[in-house]
């Protein structure tokens, strides 16, 4: 392995080159850990499309799920953002459409986090609120709240997450997220502690950041199953 300045570091592993931080406790709280190959013993043939394996049907392991596959089960190589991987890795089909599902957040809903909105934020039952831009930190691990005053909420510690909703025209119809009501435990504290936030006058912005945050809710709660 060898040391990068941005607090990263190249491994090599079965799967491939991964950039990972230099501590593990900096994953990001998306991220997903490599799965472990089934043994070649444990797997005489295509566990997709059950080709028995020899000289010529070789076996190709999953980069995402660890399973055993003949070359035409799992021909696809598809970049791994989740994994850390440098360059596209081989998948088997189901999850090879996963991964490409999950590009759209990588490419265009971090973008949206990191570059934040605006809110007016209520903490816990106070009658007091604040307008404050809430934004996603570059590694990932954090919502960053700006105004007259500064705290951030850790997104492992973030317990449950509802995205509040209002109808988009007077008329009715869609409806659009307008705020975010997210349970969580500060640092030091096992007691947990809610936090509102209620779009402000950038509702457009607003709306977009609250979507983008609610796809990336999935994939928090995915990561934490695994």
């Amino acid at each position: 392995m060898s040391s990068v300045p941005d607090g990263k570091k190249l491994v090599r592993s079965p799967s491939g080159l991964r950039m990972v931080p230099e501590n593990g406790a900096f994953n990001s709280p998306f991220s997903l850990d490599e799965p472990q190959w089934v043994p070649d013993k444990e797997c005489p043939s295509c566990m997709q499309c059950t080709n028995k394996f020899d000289f010529l049907t070789r076996k190709h392991h999953c980069r995402r799920c660890g399973r055993c596959f003949c070359d035409k089960c799992c021909s696809k190589k598809v970049t791994l953002p989740r994994m850390c991987f440098v360059d596209p890795v081989r998948q088997c089909g189901e999850c090879s459409r996963v991964s490409q599902k999950e590009m759209e957040f990588y490419d265009k809903q971090l973008k949206v986090l990191m570059g934040g909105g605006t809110f007016i934020v209520t903490l816990g039952t106070s009658e007091k609120s604040e307008t404050m831009t809430c934004r996603l930190s570059n590694n990932h691990r954090y919502l960053f709240l700006d105004g007259e005053s500064h705290f951030e909420v850790e997104l492992s510690r973030i317990s449950s997450m509802q995205v509040l909703t209002e109808e988009s025209t007077p008329e009715g119809g869609n409806c659009r997220a307008s705020g975010m009501l997210l349970h969580y435990k500060p640092m030091g504290s096992q007691d947990p502690k809610q936090l509102r936030m209620e779009a402000a006058e950038d509702k457009k912005t607003a709306s977009s950041w609250l979507a983008a945050m609610h796809k990336g809710a999935k994939l928090l709660y995915e990561a934490r199953d695994q």
